[in-house]
């Protein structure tokens, strides 16, 4: 009897180890990569608020749209004579149908005639903090708002410093 015990304890434990052999399963998987056209942003036009007038005694401000267009507050006006007004474009290529987002200058921009000074802030964009290479490319036009002092002296005031817009992949 001894002997059976132990022989049946002995299968017992074989078929332990047996059935632990057979519990175990196996599957495979495939690795993939896309690689994508790295994202570009060229620029092809400069902002340029044209030409401007202020009254002696009264600050304000010219507000340029991404479409080009202006508007002012305070003393400032606009004279007849525009001069060239542009808001800044940029071509972004890439991948097809992606999205990307748009990061533009979050400080103020000093532009510069001699020792006189203005600043460009408030910035925005066309698309708007997110845009579609729907074939490849889009245009982006960057617009911004003008902080002109009162009496501001005439000059061409320019940035010596240009301002960033980055573009990434979503």
């Amino acid at each position: 009897m001894k002997r059976t015990l132990w022989f049946f304890l002995a299968v017992f434990t074989m078929s332990g180890f047996a059935t632990g052999a057979f519990a175990q399963e196996t599957a495979s998987a495939t690795a993939t990569a896309t690689i994508v056209t790295p994202i570009s942003i060229t620029k092809t036009a400069d902002m340029n608020f044209g030409n401007v007038a202020v009254r002696s005694s009264t600050a304000g401000s010219v507000i340029l749209t991404p479409a080009g267009a202006r508007t002012t507050t305070g003393g400032v006006t606009l004279p007849a004579n525009n001069g060239t007004v542009a808001a800044a474009a940029f071509t972004i290529g890439g991948t097809g149908n992606y999205t990307y987002s748009i990061t533009l200058p979050s400080t103020d921009l000093t532009i510069t005639s001699g020792a006189n000074t203005m600043t460009v802030n408030a910035f925005t964009s066309n698309p708007s903090a997110v845009g579609t290479l729907s074939s490849g490319s889009q245009t982006l036009t960057v617009g911004a708002t003008l902080n002109v002092s009162a009496a501001q002296p005439a000059g061409t005031y320019v940035s010596t410093v240009p301002f960033d817009v980055t573009v990434n992949y979503n």
